[in-house]
């Protein structure tokens, strides 16, 4: 089963930037498309980026398109999310996941890491 542990979340100030990282263990997931997902409180879960195991990046969420990017390094196992501009709206719990297939924003059924928490405020 694949562990996923989410990391580079802080606090910064509006306008600021931070680089997630999610790296990946028990099997290699080169084959995978992945997403990034953000929880904020008292709202559901929301994809805000998907890149398919290829590396081409097939979807960004309006809220997020010209000021997020996601990258990945299959050789590493690990996706990135670079974030930049950042607005109070972008506080949330940050987490990565598998996707149902390039073009999904749907994560697929299986266990979530723990997240890491993005703060933005001054």
């Amino acid at each position: 089963q694949v562990q996923l542990v989410e990391s580079g979340g802080g606090l910064v100030q509006p306008g600021g930037s931070l680089r997630l990282s999610c790296a990946a263990s028990g099997r290699t997931f080169s084959s995978d498309a992945m997403g990034w997902f953000r929880q904020a409180p008292g709202k559901e879960r929301e994809c805000v980026a998907v890149i398919a195991g290829s590396g081409v990046v097939t979807y960004y969420a309006d809220s997020v398109k010209g000021r997020f990017t996601i990258s990945r390094d299959n050789a590493k196992n690990t996706v990135d999310l670079q974030m930049n501009s950042l607005k109070p709206e972008d506080t949330a719990v940050y987490y990565c996941h598998a996707v149902r297939g390039s073009y999904s924003t749907v994560p697929i059924f299986g266990s979530w890491g723990q997240g890491t928490q993005v703060t933005v405020s001054s």
